[in-house]
């Protein structure tokens, strides 16, 4: 007990000639513990904070490790994170897209619950554009080989398959998601993906089309529609293993029923931009009459001359 007020009698004649000094200086102790002798921490008010360094640590371990507010869903904020990724990432999720097989699980792993919107939105863009521009390519090569064929570039194409692609990709996953949560009511056992994860593999699964439109380009039925036959057994296969670990919790009816209606549309989807975007337009389509121009169905008028 004596060395400690020994002690602390020399820390206060120390602390009293330094606010001899200083007038305006406080003296500050450490967490309730004495000072070494010859060390004493004051906190001047005029000049800055002679603080000891734990105290400056504590202060900034407080301040990261605040927590972050999160950002309302009418904000850009909200909505930036879904387009945090990188291009590794991205090629990654197109590269397990294109290549499907039986427990491997798309979600699992490769979304690894981050799904994104960056991939299906412009994978959906870029299709609509490609489905567009080489449905008028076809035109353009059929008017090489029959000279007789007029062509006329069809903008409206790009409409269409914009609207139609992002339509599938929004509402068929909207529907999918809907009837998945209710079935979770019926069945506990379900553990449905989100609205968000389903949009990320349908945008992901539509990838494989983007180089069969182009190949489509190849004036060879039989090969269009082989080319056509293998990019849909893909895209669906993607989507059925992907659905598999979903739906086999609830009744084989069902489940064959869900996953027949998922590549029912998904064929559907594939034969109508087919159909619509590169089958060529009957020649009055092409060439609308004008003035000046005759018709091969009609006879040419007689000229009466008077002698």
């Amino acid at each position: 007990m004596a060395a400690a007020d020994e002690l602390a009698f020399h820390e206060f004649e120390e602390a009293s000639s330094l606010l001899a000094e200083t007038p305006d200086a406080a003296t500050t102790s450490g967490r309730g513990q004495l000072a070494p002798q010859g060390h004493v921490a004051v906190e001047v008010d005029s000049g800055g904070i002679y603080g000891s360094e734990e105290a400056e640590e504590s202060d900034k371990t407080a301040l990261l490790q605040e927590e972050k507010q999160q950002p309302g869903f009418w904000t850009f904020s909200y909505y930036q994170s879904f387009f945090d990724v990188d291009t590794s990432q991205v090629l990654d999720r197109i590269r397990g897209s294109l290549l499907p097989r039986p427990g491997h699980n798309f979600v699992r792993h490769h979304l690894r619950n981050r799904p994104d919107l960056y991939g299906p939105f412009w994978i959906c863009a870029t299709l609509a554009f490609v489905l567009a521009i080489t449905g008028n390519l076809t035109l353009v090569l059929a008017q090489r080989r029959d000279p007789s064929i007029h062509y006329s570039p069809q903008f409206h194409k790009v409409t269409v398959a914009g609207v139609t692609i992002y339509c599938y990709v929004w509402l068929v996953p909207l529907a999918l998601w809907g009837f998945l949560r209710w079935r979770k009511g019926v069945r506990e056992r379900m553990g449905p993906y989100t609205f968000l994860e389903t949009v990320c593999i349908y945008g992901y699964s539509l990838f494989v089309f983007i180089p069969t439109v182009v190949l489509w380009l190849i004036p060879v039925p039989w090969l269009q529609w082989l080319f056509g036959v293998m990019a849909l057994v893909l895209s669906a296969a993607s989507l059925v293993f992907t659905l598999w670990p979903v739906v086999r919790e609830d009744t084989r009816l069902v489940a064959a029923v869900l996953l027949s209606t998922v590549v029912l549309l998904h064929a559907l989807l594939a034969v109508g931009c087919k159909f619509y975007f590169f089958q060529p337009l009957p020649l009055e389509h092409l060439a609308p009459a004008g003035p000046g121009h005759v018709s091969a169905c009609e006879p040419l008028a007689a000229t009466h001359v008077e002698a």
